[in-house]
């Protein structure tokens, strides 16, 4: 027998690819991650191979992570089983994008407030993992902005969500070189979705890889800070903005024509949502923005 702690410890290396920054996410000290690891391997054969700047599983190492996914689909069922279809109790799981994930999660929180009983776990992701996330059960619902085509998915539109174009509250855009003076603050989509809306705006411009870039983060949340600072502008999708604590310090720019992407659910076809993740749902639904007809 496996034992679980073992199986927390390589499912968290294999995710973290580290050992210290996983001793330090398990509380457990860099020996003991080693010794699980070792534990592992002396029944199961070499899990993982240790390269200079990443470690790489073996096929034992992807059969053994594939386990422990499908052990814990089996608890989350087992849990839902023991809990009954009850929309006040129970674990409720769900796996987004950044900027819809900061809109909907104050709107979680308010319904945890209201149903108690109600254990929410929210995890922040791109579009890939969250498939995957929900393909394995390790969440029931999912939002993602590309529609996927897998027959085991239940894929349904969610909501649309514009991009924005977001400088300092005291600037003013009106062409191009207005935002070459300002510069970009970049983030890991920023590129993509610059190019998308500033095509369409600023038809014939030499695109965005040409204008000075002020700074770069990888979390949602702070990609709107430089701009409030009157460090640079941003492009980035209105529910990011709009959950941005300093709204007095930046200005959205008005634009046409719009550049918006769908957010589409997921779940699983083979079987229906859980009580909790319909009332979620329902709960959301009356709180935002109304999907499109399109």
């Amino acid at each position: 027998m496996l034992q679980p702690q073992w199986l927390r410890t390589f499912e968290a290396l294999v995710e973290i690819g580290n050992f210290t920054r996983t001793a330090e996410r398990l509380d457990l000290t860099q020996a003991a991650v080693s010794q699980h690891i070792k534990h592992l391997e002396a029944r199961l054969g070499p899990l993982m191979l240790r390269q200079s700047r990443r470690l790489e599983l073996t096929p034992a190492g992807h059969a053994l992570l594939g386990y422990v996914h499908e052990m814990q689909a089996a608890d989350q069922r087992l849990q839902q089983r023991l809990t009954g279809d009850d929309a006040t109790q129970g674990e409720l799981s769900l796996i987004t994008p950044g900027s819809i994930g900061l809109a909907i999660y104050p709107h979680l929180l308010a319904l945890q407030h209201e149903a108690p009983g109600l254990s929410i776990r929210h995890r922040f992701a791109p579009t890939a993992e969250v498939i995957d996330a929900v393909l394995d059960n390790r969440a029931e619902l999912g939002l993602v902005t590309q529609r996927p085509e897998d027959p085991r998915l239940a894929v349904s539109l969610f909501a649309r969500e514009e991009l924005e174009l977001v400088v300092p509250a005291s600037e003013r855009v009106q062409e191009w070189d207005d935002l070459a003076r300002l510069g970009f603050i970049d983030h890991p989509d920023g590129h993509d979705m610059a190019t998308r809306l500033l095509s369409r705006w600023f038809p014939g411009n030499p695109g965005v890889r040409h204008l000075p870039c002020r700074g770069f983060t990888n979390q949602i949340g702070l990609i709107l800070a430089p701009v409030a600072e009157g460090l640079g502008f941003s492009v980035l999708p209105r529910f990011a903005r709009e959950a941005f604590v300093a709204s007095e310090a930046i200005r959205v720019v008005e634009g046409s024509p719009e550049v918006v992407d769908s957010l589409w659910l997921l779940h699983r076809a083979e079987w229906p949502l859980s009580a909790r993740a319909n009332r979620a749902l329902k709960w959301l639904n009356a709180r935002l923005v109304s999907p499109q007809s399109g």
